[in-house]
């Protein structure tokens, strides 16, 4: 039965930099390369040498613990270099294209068959594709044990972070693949298929509302209402010992096409946006996994030093676009300007150019109006000071002060209860950034959590 939810905390930022709906086709103008690397906790071994010749899903690593999970690659080429990171642990895997498209094929399935499929056999094809890496498992948000049966799994089909891909968007031109990749979702769970999207949608003909085999829920209010942890706490909350497993629309869409036409997919549609960025080449890009940033950043930035981030604004990580390149994870990069200006008098300044989130200057006031939001933290570090200001920009029912206080301490059992196992570092992304203290509490949470996978629940 499908469900609306309303959510009241939280805040959206008006910023600059807004993209569009058009896309554009990017093409790699020299080697791709494979990162391994991009999966956090996880060791792998080589399979291939420099000078070898690899198709199209071509297996070219392994994970070290889970030998049928195989990184693959998205091109027919030759292997070109092999580059190792800290501790000689597998940074990434240099490719150049050949220009053909020899293909490795992996098993297929009808469309309409994919419900009634067996769950290893789907299971198999996942996991040997490399595709496993799209499935993430809640709590600690890893990449799914295909060993855990979850007790629902929930896909996110709305966005409401500051410049995230819009979900319709994605679909475009994709909704067979989408509905087959749900098909499949359907046979990997005990429980239901959550499908959430915005309650704009409401009464629209999509791929998303029209949905077939899941239950297509519906939520409204600011961010982080389209957070996926927001969606599990309001609909099926994790408890210790539960587990639950999450994907994006992208990732429902290369599932899907896999499984129907078994060919490795090797492409995806990212977003190029933000203030940084021209505004004509604010968009889409559809990419080649592994193409080199420079290639999409080739003449779109704007004059100055611009700082390029993948992912969320809000909780993303910055990246060099000389040295990096697309990972099969991505869906899009944030451009904003560097901001080294200090401005005089700071927060005290009577300025209408300045967003401010605790109304401390007349800008607060000021509808429909956008701000130019850089680096600068506008301030330095200071003690954490418990003032309750935090609470109402989390959507989960959790008291922020004594549950980061808790992390900080160490109290793994203290934090466990006060709900820190339903959340992750990207649900207080908006504490840090309205925090008079500068507190970074996604790394606090992060450290917490790890700290609670290692000693166990």
């Amino acid at each position: 039965m499908s469900a609306e939810i309303t959510i009241k905390q939280g805040m959206d930022l008006p910023m600059e930099g807004a993209p569009g709906s058009q896309v554009r086709d990017v093409r790699p103008q020299g080697p791709i390369s494979v990162y391994p690397s991009e999966y956090k906790k996880l060791k792998f071994k080589v399979l291939v040498a420099e000078g070898d010749k690899v198709k199209r899903g071509g297996a070219i690593a392994r994970r070290k613990d889970l030998t049928d999970f195989l990184v693959r690659s998205p091109v027919a080429g030759t292997v070109k270099a092999i580059i190792l990171g800290d501790r000689r642990s597998l940074k990434e895997i240099v490719i150049e294209p050949d220009g053909t498209d020899e293909q490795e094929s992996f098993p297929s399935f009808a469309a309409d068959q994919l419900v009634k499929a067996g769950r290893q056999d789907i299971l198999d094809v996942v996991i040997s594709s490399g595709l496993l890496a799209c499935i993430h498992e809640r709590p600690f948000d890893n990449m799914a044990n295909p060993a855990h049966t979850p007790k629902s799994i929930f896909v996110n089909g709305m966005a409401t972070a500051p410049f995230r891909p819009d979900a319709a968007v994605l679909l475009q031109g994709k909704e067979a693949e989408f509905q087959a990749g749900l098909n499949a979702l359907t046979t990997l769970s005990d429980g239901p298929v959550h499908l959430n999207v915005s309650s704009d949608l409401k009464g629209s003909s999509t791929a998303l509302t029209q949905a077939q085999n899941v239950q297509v829920n519906y939520f409204a209010g600011p961010h982080p209402s389209g957070n996926t942890s927001t969606h599990i706490h309001y609909l099926d909350p994790i408890l210790p010992g539960d587990v639950v497993w999450t994907l994006r629309v992208s990732d429902v869409i290369r599932i899907g096409s896999l499984l129907t036409t078994g060919v490795f997919p090797n492409t995806q549609r990212i977003l190029v946006t933000g203030e940084g960025v021209k505004s004509e080449a604010r968009g889409y890009a559809d990419v080649l996994t592994g193409t080199a940033l420079s290639d999409i950043f080739q003449g779109v930035l704007e004059d100055g030093d611009q700082r390029v981030v993948r992912g969320d604004l809000l909780a993303g990580e910055t990246v060099n676009p000389a040295e990096d390149g697309v990972y099969l994870y991505d869906q899009g990069f944030i451009a904003i300007p560097e901001d080294r200006e200090r401005i005089l008098l700071g927060w005290y300044a009577p300025t209408k150019d300045q967003f401010s989130a605790h109304k401390v200057v007349p800008s607060a006031w000021l509808k429909d109006k956008l701000f130019s939001f850089g680096t600068s933290t506008r301030g330095s570090k200071r003690a954490m000071v418990l003032t309750g200001i935090y609470d109402p920009y989390v959507a989960l029912d959790i008291l922020v002060d004594p549950l980061s206080r808790a992390c900080i301490a160490g109290e793994t059992e203290d934090a466990v209860a006060m709900g820190i196992l339903e959340s992750v570092p990207e649900d207080f992304a908006l504490c840090t950034f309205i925090c008079p203290s500068k507190t970074d509490f996604g790394t606090i949470i992060a450290d917490a959590l790890a700290a609670i996978e290692q000693e166990g629940i």
